[in-house]
C-alpha cells in the first residue's frame, strides 16, 4: 500500500505551530532575569517565573564552563574539586605499604606451595 499521492497521509506539526502562535499556547508567565557569575567571569542570565512563592537558587551551573555561578559578581563560588579516577590498585596502595604487600604475597605463595600447586 503506497501512501504517496494518497489523500490519507498524516501530516505532523510541532506543538505551538500555526498562525495563532502565542495566543494558542496561552500567555507566558511574567519573567524575571537573574544574573549569575562563575569564577571565570562568565555571566549567565536565566529567567524565572515571577511568582510570590518564587525561590531563586543560590547557585547556577555556568553553561560555558560548567563551574558553579553565584549572584555576587565579586565573590563567585569556588569550582568543585574533581577527584581523578583511581584504580583498585591505587586504593590498595593507600591502605598498605610495600612491605605489607610483600608479606601478603609471600603468605599466598606459601599456601600455594603447601598445596603443591607451585614450586
Amino acid at each position: 500500500m503506497s501512501m504517496a499521492g494518497g489523500g490519507n497521509a498524516i501530516r505532523g506539526s510541532r506543538v505551538g505551530a500555526g498562525p495563532m502562535g502565542e495566543a494558542e499556547r496561552g500567555e507566558a508567565a511574567p519573567r524575571v532575569h537573574v544574573s549569575f557569575w562563575c569564577s571565570n567571569g562568565h555571566e549567565t542570565r536565566p529567567s524565572f517565573a515571577r511568582e510570590a512563592d518564587l525561590e531563586i537558587p543560590e547557585t547556577w551551573d555556568c553553561p560555558r564552563c560548567g563551574f558553579p555561578a553565584g549572584q555576587d559578581k565579586d565573590n563567585p563560588p569556588a569550582p568543585t574539586k574533581v577527584e581523578p579516577y583511581k584504580t583498585h590498585l591505587a586504593y590498595v596502595k593507600e591502605r598498605r605499604s610495600d612491605k605489607d604487600g610483600e608479606a601478603i604475597l609471600d603468605e599466598a605463595l606459601g599456601a600455594l606451595r603447601d598445596r603443591g600447586l607451585i614450586q
